[in-house]
């Protein structure tokens, strides 16, 4: 993959079954190895509350930034498959329940889209301070196309108990 065919994708990573940091290495190791991604940038890793599902254990989140040559499509259904072959099962009836292994596409460069499959900037980004949080930590003054400052974002929402628990060397290709 030349530089000149890559675009920038952020990712979040978030987990609160098994092991979790487990899960998220070999999800990087997944991606890094495949022809048209590479692993450019990851966060430390975050021990968070759970959000919009209360009554479930606490999750460990981080963020990392894939350079890739897909689009933005064929970059989620790398994702998806990646979540599925590490155990994760998406048909349960709980919608932010426990999960094995999440992986989201959060921001595409600068695009903004919305189709039946995908959304991007991620709809709920801004809403989010455990992925806001490591987001920042690696691209402080990030700006969230159609919504503004990232920064901004998370001055509203709680970070009380959003704990880092490694640094961003937990993850090395």
């Amino acid at each position: 993959m030349s530089a000149r065919e890559a675009a920038d994708a952020w990712l979040s990573l978030g987990g609160n079954l098994g092991p979790v940091e487990r899960h998220f290495g070999l999800a990087l190791d997944t991606l890094h190895a495949h022809d048209a991604i590479s692993v450019e940038d990851v966060s430390g890793l975050y021990r968070t509350p759970p959000w919009g599902d209360a009554d479930q254990p606490p999750f460990l989140n981080a963020v990392a930034r894939v350079a890739t040559a897909l689009d933005p499509h064929a970059l989620l259904r790398v994702l998806l498959c990646t979540e599925s072959g590490l155990g994760r099962h998406r048909h349960g009836s709980r919608r932010w329940g426990p999960r094995t292994l999440d992986l989201d596409l959060l921001l595409f460069g600068n695009q903004r889209s919305a189709d039946e499959t995908l959304v991007l900037p991620h709809p709920r980004l801004h809403e989010r301070a455990f992925v806001l949080v490591p987001l920042l930590e690696r691209c402080p003054g990030l700006h969230i196309p159609g919504i503004g400052g990232a920064e901004h974002c998370l001055v509203p929402l709680d970070q009380s108990e959003i704990e880092p628990v490694a640094g961003p060397d937990w993850w090395q290709p």
